[in-house]
């Protein structure tokens, strides 16, 4: 049923409607048929889901979701795209789209499922804040797909050695993979990188209980904070307790202070949560 989708021309459609792409609002439109399915493919979406899509666009991928699942909820910021987008809808009656910034709204507004999907094609220079937004809303999507730039999504998919900051906050919540590379060729207008599916699987609860939550992150901000130098200085400056103390903090928790935040597995900075709550 996909295959049968017409090809949509993001140039002539913006021309049609008077409109040009806008660097501000980072909007670079997929157009690319393998690209859209891959990322429906990456969702798995049932027949009877709810999708809520981030920056639709010009409905590009929405007409992907809407003939994949039962309801898609498409959240546009730009008010300038709003008729070109529901004129691309128009065939879809089962696409509402709502003219909002996301980070202004929980999703459990204007989602009223509690096994809903997020697919999207977000503007890269809000990534860490929609993913921060999502995962922390009270009503968690069961899958999150978002189509980002390459390296950030490889660091997302970091493993303890090479961990991040944004890396620790996405794991603690879900597993991430990478579905499906895109190049830059198959946007318009082309950005300066190219893209990656990144799909998380949301865990059921949080790899650190919810309680203790405020603590871990806590703990890694102070971890990161000085990135370059040991646990035991790190801590020590993020924390404002004696390096002596972090050091034997660390060692209760059978972690050598000599290490580098980026080596901790998130069970590591789990038994420092522990001793934090002592």
């Amino acid at each position: 049923m996909m295959n049968t989708l017409p090809p949509l021309d993001a140039s002539a459609l913006l021309k049609r409607y008077g409109l040009h792409a806008d660097k501000r609002l980072g909007q670079n439109f997929l157009e690319d048929a393998q690209a859209l399915e891959a990322i429906t493919r990456a969702a798995e979406i049932h027949p009877d889901d709810t999708v809520l899509e981030i920056g639709p666009g010009l409905g590009s991928l929405t007409r992907y979701l809407a003939v994949s699942a039962r309801q898609v909820i498409a959240v546009e910021l730009d008010p300038n795209l709003l008729p070109p987008l529901k004129a691309t809808l128009k065939p879809h009656a089962n696409v509402r789209v709502i003219h909002a910034d996301i980070l202004d709204l929980s999703p459990s507004e204007i989602v009223n499922q509690p096994e809903y999907l997020v697919v999207a094609n977000i503007p890269y220079y809000i990534t860490s804040a929609i993913i921060r937004h999502l995962l922390e809303s009270e009503r968690k999507p069961r899958r999150i797909v978002l189509t980002i730039q390459k390296e950030v999504a490889e660091r997302i998919c970091a493993q303890p050695g090479d961990l991040s900051l944004l890396a620790l906050s996405v794991q603690v919540y879900g597993l991430p993979r990478i579905a499906v590379k895109i190049p830059a060729s198959a946007f318009f207008p082309a950005p300066n990188v190219d893209s990656a599916v990144l799909a998380i699987d949301i865990h059921p609860q949080p790899l650190i209980p919810t309680p203790q939550l405020g603590t871990f992150f806590e703990l890694i901000k102070a971890g990161f904070s000085q990135k370059r130098k040991t646990l035991r200085n790190s801590l020590s400056a993020g924390l404002h307790i004696a390096p002596a103390q972090a050091e034997s903090m660390l060692h209760e928790a059978g972690i050598d202070p000599m290490r580098r935040a980026e080596t901790l597995s998130i069970a590591e900075w789990e038994a420092l949560v522990h001793l934090q709550k002592k």
